[in-house]
């Protein structure tokens, strides 16, 4: 199989086998007027398969979203067919409107313009909490 290379964009490499049409999902792509190509069960020799997303437009992506999904995920910035810069994710402080609050009594669930924010509580456990009700909100995987 050929997938040709980007010119200008991003490759979001090192996606846990299986996950990546979650995290494709997750980020809005389909959404995007620009190829996009999305290669599953990839041979690694770090994980043994993963998912690949390439993205041939320079677009806004949230990091964010992506570390908070696994943070051991690489962004890598593509100009003019070159490597410009490779991201190692970290997982983020504070999440907003990535996820909702589950917690029925959150005041998010009834005033419906207020943002959903979350902190990281425990970094060594993947725990976020909700910034208004203190719910807890484990990271994505």
């Amino acid at each position: 199989m050929k997938v040709d290379s980007i010119k200008n964009g991003f490759v979001i490499d090192h996606i846990p086998a299986g996950k990546g049409m979650e995290l494709y999902n997750l980020l809005g792509l389909g959404e995007l007027p620009c190829q996009i190509a999305m290669i599953r069960n990839a041979p690694s020799r770090l994980m043994g398969k993963k998912d690949i997303i390439k993205i041939d437009a320079d677009v806004d992506i949230s990091l964010d979203v992506i570390g908070f999904f696994d943070s051991g995920i690489t962004v890598n910035k593509i100009k003019d067919e070159k490597l410009v810069n490779k991201c190692h994710l970290e997982l983020p402080e504070r999440l907003e409107n990535v996820c909702k609050c589950k917690n029925p009594r959150c005041i998010t669930s009834t005033e419906q313009e207020l943002s959903h924010i979350f902190r990281l509580t425990d970094r060594e456990n993947r725990v976020y909490r909700c910034l208004y009700c203190d719910s807890k909100l484990k990271s994505y995987i």
